[in-house]
């Protein structure tokens, strides 16, 4: 059995999760999923000022003070916090290590297109290779997890069985606290939902595991927990992925104890022949500011805002206003609707200040009580992501071990 916690479901997750995991109790491998498709497109941005960027910065903050504790614990790190510079975090990695006066072996997975979902054969390289951490661009979620068991119970590519039920554990994991109660619709019936624990997998060679999390820590692992992560993001019962096809039709889940939900009988069929690619592409810049609209003739303030705004901007304009006053209301909050305007624009001065501008300056000049509840700002980049398939055979990954090998794998 192999153990691997997660600690990491997003760019931006809890900051002191890698040091409570792994002060918490005893795990073989410890996981960080950072990028989702906002994320690439945040890194090609960092990037395009910094070659020498295009990873989760935050990444290297947490480790900067749980590296040393890992290597103690002999616990591996496997993270696709890489992002669109795989090699660039390790350097840093290796950087930080030097500063701090430890030895750590890291071995880095980049593919030949860094926004394919590749699979976990390079992260299974790195660690057969000796790393202590693996970093990884745009790979499956799952592959975090799939990978250690490559490599720890020696899986071939045709063991389908064994790789779908390890992408079961990987799907749980992927995204954190969601597998121990966090967005999870019942939410009032677990306990200490105040400070959630992270998921953990005990996986076996067989491709079944066992979710469970640390004793003592907040949240809960139910099967309906463990079904709601399940369910997330999950379209047809044929799971497609790089390394294998997983059939969700076939996982049966056990309460075996508290906290403990045995995951059995996944069934796995060879994976399609082809990989999805995400391309993130910038589309403009956005803003947005909120007006407060109080008391009577709501719509009709409204409207006046939107007739005012339209006729000092020319760009695309968005109204939305959210009826959250009550009728013969005690108090002005309860009294109050708020009316969110958002823009978009190719032009960044058009959407930034002179659009927040244009709100405040009617402050005097518009319905009776105006108030905006926040000061004019900056408008910000956003970008549009699209998905395509291409060839298997049009994306090498590569695996470079720690001692500078590199490794093609498919």
């Amino acid at each position: 059995m192999i153990r691997i916690g997660n600690a990491s479901g997003f760019y931006g997750d809890r900051a002191t999760a890698w040091q409570e995991m792994l002060e918490a109790g005893p795990l073989d491998v410890l996981t960080g999923d950072y990028l989702a498709e906002l994320t690439m497109l945040i890194l090609a941005r960092d990037r395009m000022k910094d070659p020498d960027t295009g990873y989760a910065k935050t990444f290297l903050r947490q480790l900067e003070h749980t590296l040393g504790t890992a290597l103690d614990q002999g616990t591996k790190l496997v993270t696709n916090a890489g992002g669109l510079n795989p090699a660039g975090l390790r350097r840093a990695i290796e950087a930080l290590a030097k500063r701090l006066g430890l030895s750590v072996r890291v071995g880095h997975v980049s593919a030949s297109d860094p926004n394919a979902y590749t699979g976990a054969a390079g992260i299974a390289e790195c660690l057969r290779g000796g790393a202590d951490v693996v970093v990884t661009g745009r790979v499956t979620d799952a592959s975090l997890v799939v990978g250690p068991g490559i490599a720890h119970f020696g899986w071939q590519p045709g063991d389908y069985d064994a790789l779908a039920g390890a992408t079961v554990a990987g799907h749980i994991l992927e995204c954190g606290a969601q597998a121990t109660g966090g967005n999870y619709a019942f939410f009032t019936e677990l306990p200490n939902l105040d400070h959630p624990g992270f998921p953990i997998a005990e996986l076996h060679e067989d491709g079944s595991s066992v979710i469970t999390k640390h004793p003592g820590t907040g949240g809960a692992v139910t099967i309906d927990t463990v079904t709601a992560q399940l369910l997330y993001e999950i379209g047809a019962p044929a799971y497609l992925g790089p390394d294998v096809t997983t059939h969700f039709d076939t996982i049966r889940l056990t309460q075996s104890d508290q906290d403990r939900v045995e995951v059995r009988g996944v069934k796995g069929s060879p994976p399609p022949d082809t990989l999805k690619v995400g391309t993130p592409t910038f589309a403009g810049f956005r803003n947005s500011m909120t007006f407060v609209l109080c008391g009577l003739q709501i719509e009709e303030k409204a409207a006046l805002v939107e007739r005012q705004l339209r006729r000092r901007l020319h760009h695309e304009l968005e109204f939305t206003l959210a009826r959250t006053d009550h009728p013969d209301a005690d108090d002005e909050q309860r009294a109050s609707a708020l009316l969110a305007v958002h823009i978009k624009s190719v032009d960044q001065k058009q959407a930034g200040r002179a659009f927040s501008q244009a709100a405040v300056e009617l402050a005097l000049s518009s319905y009776p009580g105006l108030t905006l509840t926040g000061p004019p700002g900056d408008a910000t980049p956003f970008g549009i992501f699209q998905a395509e398939l291409v060839p298997r055979s049009a994306i090498q990954q590569v695996a470079v071990l720690p001692d500078g090998t590199t490794v093609e794998v498919r």
